[in-house]
């Protein structure tokens, strides 16, 4: 089982460094931060731009992958987020990681004046937006035009330094972007279905990651793709209770997941007396000195 962890991009760069790497000499195999310009339940507080973020934390570390905890077209085109990806690729080193979804409701669905997207939308938006984002970091030159997006001559001047590129790990909890995940995703993650269960006992929560973990086995089995082949990411802290509580519970944690076949758990570093992830960053020790054995 890896384990990897979320660094909200909470504040300047300044006192954000030293949390990525310490993420790095604590042993995590991959570090990830939100791709928002805002997000709801931190509105009003500081908070930096993703790739940026990123391509900073490639120049504090050397070793643990780095990617977008995850990425969505709400407010983005393909034909230059592939320049940013591939340029975090060239220099990470070849350490990035494209964490992608459909992109949900909040403020960064609107900050454009766009209208708001129905689910069903939303999927085949992120459909497109994969299918170029494909294309631009894969071809000489990209010409394409959909119902969302359209390129023409997109050229890729500056490749990934991984091959064919970065890979892509594709969010998904319902049907129709589960089967894109298994078409196209080199990973799938999850949050385990966590509409309507945010109050709700955890054994609620981790029988709907048992039941999504069920469908994608089966969507894996209709796309020809075996299993072995592509990585199971659970973000552990859209259940009820915090992964990191305690050593005791985010062991338990690790082993549910496991059980249902996950390779990878994504914890968040923990923020004494915020929302959601409220607990002593001193539990990051205890983690740490595990991890060796998972």
């Amino acid at each position: 089982m890896r384990v990897g962890i979320v660094i909200l991009p909470t504040g300047r760069w300044s006192e954000q460094a030293a949390r990525w790497r310490r993420a790095e000499e604590y042993g995590f195999a991959h570090a990830w931060t939100y791709d928002h310009l805002t997000w709801d339940p931190f509105a009003g507080m500081p908070w930096g731009a993703t790739i940026p973020t990123l391509v900073a934390a490639a120049t504090v570390t050397s070793r643990i992958r780095l990617g977008t905890w995850v990425a969505s077209p709400n407010y983005r085109h393909p034909v230059p987020f592939a320049r940013e990806l591939a340029a975090l690729d060239d220099v990470s080193g070849g350490r990035a990681v494209l964490g992608i979804g459909a992109g949900g409701t909040g403020s960064d669905s609107r900050v454009l004046g766009q209208a708001p997207l129905e689910p069903a939308e939303r999927a085949g938006r992120l459909e497109e937006f994969v299918e170029v984002l494909d294309a631009v970091l894969t071809a000489a030159s990209t010409t394409y035009s959909g119902r969302y997006y359209h390129a023409v001559g997109a050229a890729t001047t500056l490749p990934c330094v991984q091959s064919p590129r970065l890979p892509f790990v594709i969010a998904a909890n319902g049907p129709r972007l589960i089967r894109l995940a298994a078409r196209h995703g080199a990973g799938w993650a999850t949050t385990g279905g966590w509409r309507g269960v945010r109050d709700a006992r955890d054994e609620v929560w981790w029988t709907g990651v048992a039941a999504l973990a069920e469908r994608f086995d089966a969507a894996l089995a209709d796309s020809g793709r075996g299993r072995s082949g592509v990585d199971r990411l659970l973000s552990v802290d859209a259940a009820p209770t915090f992964s990191l509580v305690s050593l005791a519970h985010f062991t338990d944690v690790v082993g549910r997941a496991s059980a249902l076949g996950f390779t990878d758990v994504v914890v968040h570093w923990p923020m004494p007396g915020a929302p959601l992830y409220d607990a002593p960053q001193s539990v990051l020790d205890d983690v740490a000195a595990l991890l060796p054995a998972l």
